[in-house]
């Protein structure tokens, strides 16, 4: 059979990567795709971008079901324009995606159903913002209430900060309408984790724990991104607070939706802290796997993808289970000068060809593309397009040695200014 993914990141490459894997697949289809899936076996990138050329792609095709990876064409109504003509698709409604794209509908719902989470009022009155603020000090967070590709996030140590983000994206229109709201949440102290499931509506299959790291720089340094690496399993995440995790955040959440009338399909992400003392609290939620988690999970998956997906489409989650590689998944982003504020476009990337040689013979790394394209000389070389390039991930008997491995797979992969943190894993090895 034939698939379709939506998107053209490292998620999604990983997606297109795991699906092709099974026996029953014979192409994947990536819209738009990168230089990666462009250059994967089974892989095929296709240029266009619309809802409505998709689904007449998916139609004429034709494609078996769609697996949809970015926030923003979820929110668009991409699972809706395909279901209205009858066309099988994973992911969330456009209503039901209002999980991801309002944090304040998000947060309201988490009110309404007992889902432990921050302290937080929202604005749009700058003047308003700024006299909570001081009524409140720092630490503080302020958040962007809509879609802002996981960076519309600011943890102000000091008041000057936070002062200075209320203005960014409430007179400067920073964030765009995405900021056109805010959120000043409590400040949450512990670990974060990443718990992802995928869902059909009533049942849940929770899929293997992972660990981000949100900040630029080592050492947990620097601006928020969208994620400069990740490794599963997540050790902090016990057998004891995985089942707390899923009556707690993820049934709670699911059954609140179906109550309100929105029966949630689709990948569920929710980015949780964890106390010293155990306690937990949603962070986040998003309407899709995230990135870099993505990457690792994919390598740990043993099970084939695409009957799980046809399972949650099905409503019959509670027949499979997910079957994990026992070993730790590593990733680590190489990210592009600039990046996360100004990211640079246009840089060759060099070592990958002797990587995909490599890779034929070692099934335990793989490096996944994100921001890169065909470009340069006769468009025979593979240029950064901004953002995150690259996640370079391998596998390891422990996070140590995956660790090692990623880096020393990493290492071998040059371009000019390229951004990468040396510590991707240091609460799990410091520990």
């Amino acid at each position: 059979m034939k698939l379709l993914v939506i998107g053209g990141g490292g998620r999604e490459h990983a997606l297109a990567w795991k699906l092709k894997q099974s026996p029953r697949v014979h192409k994947v289809f990536v819209a738009p795709g990168n230089a990666g899936t462009a250059l994967e076996d089974g892989l095929e990138n296709l240029p266009i971008t619309t809802i409505p050329d998709l689904v007449e792609f998916a139609k004429n095709e034709p494609i078996e079901f769609t697996v949809v990876g970015p926030e923003a064409q979820l929110a668009a109504g991409i699972v809706d324009a395909f279901r209205c003509i009858g066309l099988k698709i994973f992911g969330p409604t456009k209503q039901a995606t209002q999980l991801e794209a309002s944090k304040d509908y998000s947060k309201v719902l988490m009110r309404r159903y007992g889902i432990p989470t921050a302290a937080y009022a929202t604005f749009s009155d700058p003047t308003e913002a700024h006299k909570y603020l001081d009524k409140k000090g720092v630490p503080i967070v302020i958040k962007a209430d809509g879609l802002a590709a996981g960076k519309g996030v600011e943890v102000a140590m000091n008041l000057s900060s936070a002062h200075d983000a209320v203005d960014a994206m409430l007179i400067s229109n920073s964030m765009g309408k995405a900021g056109a709201r805010i959120l000043i949440e409590e400040f949450l102290e512990g670990e974060e984790v990443s718990f992802i499931v995928m869902a059909d509506g009533h049942h849940v299959l929770p899929l293997a724990t992972s660990q981000d790291h949100k900040r630029l720089g080592d050492g947990d340094q620097g601006p928020n991104t969208g994620g400069m690496g990740a490794y599963s399993p997540a050790l902090i995440v016990t057998p004891e607070l995985r089942t707390r995790i899923i009556s707690e955040v993820i049934k709670p959440v699911i059954r609140g939706m179906a109550q309100d009338g929105q029966h949630y399909t689709g990948f569920l992400y929710a980015g949780l802290m964890i106390s010293q003392g155990g306690s937990i609290n949603v962070l986040e939620y998003n309407c899709r796997m995230g990135d870099p988690e993505t990457q690792p999970i994919m390598m740990r998956l043993k099970s084939d993808l695409s009957i799980l997906v046809e399972h949650a489409m099905e409503g019959t989650l509670e027949e499979v289970e997910a079957e994990w590689d026992y070993r730790t998944a590593l990733g680590v982003v190489m990210a592009a000068h600039g990046y996360p504020e100004t990211p640079r476009r246009g840089d060759i990337i060099y070592g990958l060809s002797e990587l995909i040689s490599m890779e034929q013979l070692d099934k335990d790394f793989h490096v996944f593309h994100a921001g890169t394209m065909m470009g340069g000389k006769d468009n025979k070389e593979i240029v950064t397009t901004g953002g995150r390039v690259l996640c370079v991930t391998a596998l390891g008997d422990n996070v140590k040695i995956a660790q090692h491995r990623a880096y020393e797979i990493a290492d071998k992969i040059q371009f000019d200014g390229c951004q990468m943190r040396c510590d991707i894993g240091h609460l799990a090895t410091s520990s």
